[in-house]
């Protein structure tokens, strides 16, 4: 009968259930339980392996490229950012309420890390997020448009929860990348939340984005509303070439 029960566990896709049976039968014997606390055990263990799996879904589409995690954040007086508010961001209300974060400051002092903590802790608490550099989605969009996938790939990044552009301005935007970020956070805008890291604050973003009048409506969409962490202090990375020298 037990591995009758386990074929069609497995049949059914029901992996959580199937791992714990042996566990779960053992308690109920030691235990005394009767036939609805058994049940309802493995219920729960059924229902927490699909929501495991349905984040390591997320995360894995969300395509992160480092692993970061809230916890590990620097939030030390020299970074310009404080343990409140890295508490706040972790509520994600700017999610909910459907607002940008800007992340400024040099190269080097965790904008990266502080996108990537937020879109992982995003991705575990049911939202879907996609993380991707700034050169890599002009390359992307411009490849997608030969290939025939341009509408598809266009469609998953206005309605993922979370889109997150990193390092944008480390080279001037094409005509064409210029109009698709616009199109993208138009169509974002006051729906889904958007994540910008850059070296460049707004002042200086002309030197990357030549189009005047797309710079004016890229900006009037960001700048009002935005949450905006500029943040500072030295280079981890040249810390890190100290530490090790």
């Amino acid at each position: 009968m037990i591995e009758q029960t386990r074929r069609t566990l497995q049949d059914l896709k029901c992996s959580g259930m199937l791992k714990s049976l042996d566990i779960r039968l053992s308690e109920a014997t030691s235990n005394g339980w009767g036939h609805i606390e058994f049940l309802s055990s493995l219920i729960q263990d059924e229902k927490m392996q699909r929501e495991t799996n349905k984040i390591k879904r997320r995360l894995k589409a969300a395509k992160f490229r480092v692993d970061a995690c809230i916890e590990k954040i620097d939030t030390t007086a020299k970074r310009n950012i404080t343990k409140t508010q890295v508490q706040t961001l972790a509520q994600l209300q700017f999610i909910k309420q459907s607002k940008n974060v800007m992340l400024f400051g040099p190269t080097g002092v965790g904008k990266t890390y502080l996108a990537s903590a937020l879109g992982n802790h995003a991705c575990r608490n049911g939202y879907s997020c996609i993380f991707i550099g700034m050169n890599m989605l002009i390359d992307r969009l411009a490849m997608s448009r030969t290939d025939g996938s341009y509408l598809r790939f266009r469609d998953k990044l206005i309605t993922t929860d979370l889109l997150i552009l990193d390092d944008l301005g480390i080279k001037p935007l094409p005509p064409q990348a210029i109009h698709d970020f616009y199109d993208l956070l138009e169509e974002r805008y006051q729906s889904k939340a958007t994540i910008i890291t850059s070296q460049l604050p707004f002042a200086n973003w002309k030197e990357v984005i030549e189009d005047a009048v797309s710079l004016e409506a890229i900006l009037d969409r960001l700048m009002h509303g935005s949450l905006i962490i500029d943040l500072k202090g030295e280079s981890y990375r040249k810390i890190r070439c100290k530490n090790e020298a």
